[in-house]
C-alpha cells in the first residue's frame, strides 16, 4: 500500500487506515464478533494499514479493550490513535472537556489499550462549556508527561483549531468526509494544509450507504445508531438511492467495488487526507485497502462531487 505523511508528526501511514468503532459500537450490533474483529486488525496490518483508530466512548470502553488485545505483539507496527472528550450519561453522549476529565480519560485509555503511550490522542468534540484553550492545555500536558505523542481534534471549527494551535500544534483533524458529506472541504481541509496537519476522514463510505448496502425499504436493526440519523430514515434512504446508484455505475466502469470508488474519491481530494473506513469483515477490508489502486478521471470525480451534493438529509 502507498503511504501518506500524517501531517507534521513525522509518521508515514498507509493511505487507507482502519476505523474500529463499528466493531463494538453504533452499527449492526447483531453482527459484532470480537474474534473476527481481531482478525480484521491483524489482516489490516499485514496489508499495510498502519493508522488504527479507536476512542474511549466506543462501547463505551470496550472498543479500546478489543483494539489493545488485537495489537498485542504488534504494537510497534501501527500508529495507534484514540480519542477523549465524550462521555455517556443516562444514554446520551455528551462532551466533557474539563482538564480533570481529560487527564483521567487518558489514564483509562492507556490501561484499556495496554500501552505505555498513545501515538495520537484526539479531542473527540470541543466542549462548549469549557474554553478550548483549557481543554487543549490539558492535552498538551499529556504530551509533556509522555503519555501521548501527538494530539489532534475532531469535528472542530477553524476558529477552534486556530485557538488550540496557538498553544500546541494540532497534528490531525478528524471529521466526517465522503462524497455525500463534503462540507469539511470548504475551510477545514485547507486549514490543515496550511498548518501542516493531516485530515483523517471518518465515514468515507457514508456509513455503508455509498456501498449500496442500504437500499430503499432497508430495515436497520434495533440498537443501530443510524436509525436516528436523518439520512437513514425511510424517506431519505429512498430519496438518496440515486447517489448510491451513481457510485455503483462508476464502479462498474472500473470493475471495482462501490466502496473502492467512494474511497478513491476521498483520496483524490488532497494528499494530506487519510480515510479510515471501518469494517468487521476481512473480505471488505481487503477490498477497501485496494482503493488506492483505482484512478478516477477528472470527469468522474466532478460527477461524483456533484452527485454527492444532491444528497437529501443532514449529517446529524
Amino acid at each position: 500500500m502507498k503511504t501518506r505523511p500524517l501531517g507534521s508528526t513525522g509518521w508515514n501511514v498507509g493511505e487507507i487506515g482502519l476505523g474500529c468503532m463499528g466493531m463494538s459500537f453504533a452499527y449492526t450490533p447483531g453482527l459484532r464478533d470480537d474474534s473476527e474483529s481481531e482478525k480484521v486488525v491483524h489482516r489490516a496490518i499485514e496489508l499495510g494499514v498502519t493508522l488504527i483508530d479507536t476512542a474511549d466512548v466506543y462501547g463505551p470502553h470496550t472498543n479500546e479493550v478489543l483494539v489493545g488485545r488485537a495489537l498485542r505483539g504488534r504494537r510497534d507496527d501501527v500508529v495507534l490513535a484514540s480519542k477523549c472528550g465524550l462521555v455517556v450519561r443516562d444514554g446520551d453522549i455528551l462532551p466533557d472537556g474539563r482538564p480533570e476529565h481529560i487527564r483521567a480519560a487518558a489514564d483509562g485509555s492507556l490501561t484499556r489499550l495496554g500501552v505505555e503511550t498513545i501515538d495520537l490522542y484526539q479531542l473527540h468534540r470541543v466542549d462548549p462549556a469549557v474554553p478550548v484553550e483549557e481543554t487543549w492545555g490539558a492535552m498538551a500536558d499529556l504530551v509533556t508527561a509522555g503519555k501521548v505523542r501527538r494530539i489532534g481534534m475532531s469535528e472542530a471549527t477553524v476558529a477552534e483549531l486556530a485557538a488550540a494551535h496557538a498553544i500546541h500544534p494540532v497534528s490531525t483533524v478528524q471529521s466526517e468526509l465522503s462524497l455525500w458529506s463534503q462540507d469539511q472541504l470548504d475551510e477545514v481541509v485547507p486549514w490543515c494544509a496550511a498548518n501542516d496537519a493531516a485530515f483523517i476522514a471518518y465515514g468515507p463510505l457514508g456509513r455503508a450507504f455509498l456501498t449500496g448496502a442500504i437500499e430503499a425499504g432497508h430495515q436497520l436493526e434495533e440498537g443501530d445508531w443510524r436509525r436516528g440519523n436523518p439520512r437513514f430514515q425511510p424517506e431519505t434512504i429512498a430519496a438518496n438511492q440515486h447517489v448510491a446508484q451513481g457510485v455503483a455505475a462508476v464502479a462498474a466502469a472500473h470493475d471495482a467495488t462501490a466502496a473502492q470508488v467512494a474511497l478513491a474519491w476521498v483520496l483524490a481530494q488532497a494528499g494530506h487526507i487519510v480515510p479510515i473506513p471501518g469494517t468487521k469483515r476481512t473480505a471488505y477490508l481487503e477490498q477497501n485497502v485496494r482503493a488506492g489502486e483505482l484512478t478516477l478521471t477528472a470527469e468522474e470525480i466532478d460527477a461524483l462531487t456533484a452527485l454527492g451534493r444532491s444528497t437529501a438529509g443532514t449529517r446529524y
